[in-house]
């Protein structure tokens, strides 16, 4: 399989996304190029850096992080059980600026005692930003882990909240 990857500067440090022929198979968010493409080549020794085949990628997912693309929506190749695949489809369906539960996340699946284990599927997301984890908090609205960090967790939703009500307010003065 041949897998091409590319490590680009984001307002929350460094932002890494790689992608196969099928699709995204990795958006990993950091402090340091060094330690995030250490950490992916471990798993994917064999990938290639290429900036401009993931260029379209990589802007859509920049104007992201910046408030311009609200909703990111590319195929992905990645790998998941059928529950994991459950809950990453519900968070994908949590709107921008918004955040649900992992006890919500577990009853809108039908197991209400699986908060713990929607968690754990959320740990398990390899794709930053494109399944929106950070937008699951737990049910006391504290905002519980995060893959890449608690303060990047928390910088994604200020960000969201504050490109809102941006949005918000333009619709008022219009």
């Amino acid at each position: 399989m041949n897998i091409n990857y590319s490590i680009s500067d984001c307002f929350l440090g460094k932002l890494l996304i790689a992608a196969t022929g099928k699709g995204i198979c990795a958006v990993s968010l950091g402090n340091s190029a060094d330690i995030l493409e250490t950490s992916f080549l471990d798993k994917y020794p064999k990938a290639t850096q290429n900036h401009n085949n993931l260029g379209m990628w990589i802007n859509k997912i920049l104007s992201h992080l910046n408030g311009e693309e609200l909703y990111l929506d590319f195929p992905l190749d990645i790998q998941g059980t059928n529950f994991q695949w459950q809950v990453w489809e519900k968070v994908r369906q949590i709107p921008y600026g918004k955040t649900q539960s992992y006890s919500e996340i577990a009853k809108s699946l039908g197991i209400p005692k699986a908060a713990r284990a929607v968690a754990n599927a959320c740990a398990s997301n390899k794709v930053a930003l494109i399944i929106p984890c950070h937008r699951v908090i737990r049910k006391d609205n504290s905002l519980g882990g995060y893959r890449w960090n608690v303060k990047v967790k928390e910088a994604l939703l200020k960000q969201e909240k504050y490109t809102l009500n941006l949005v918000q307010t333009s619709k008022i003065l219009s």
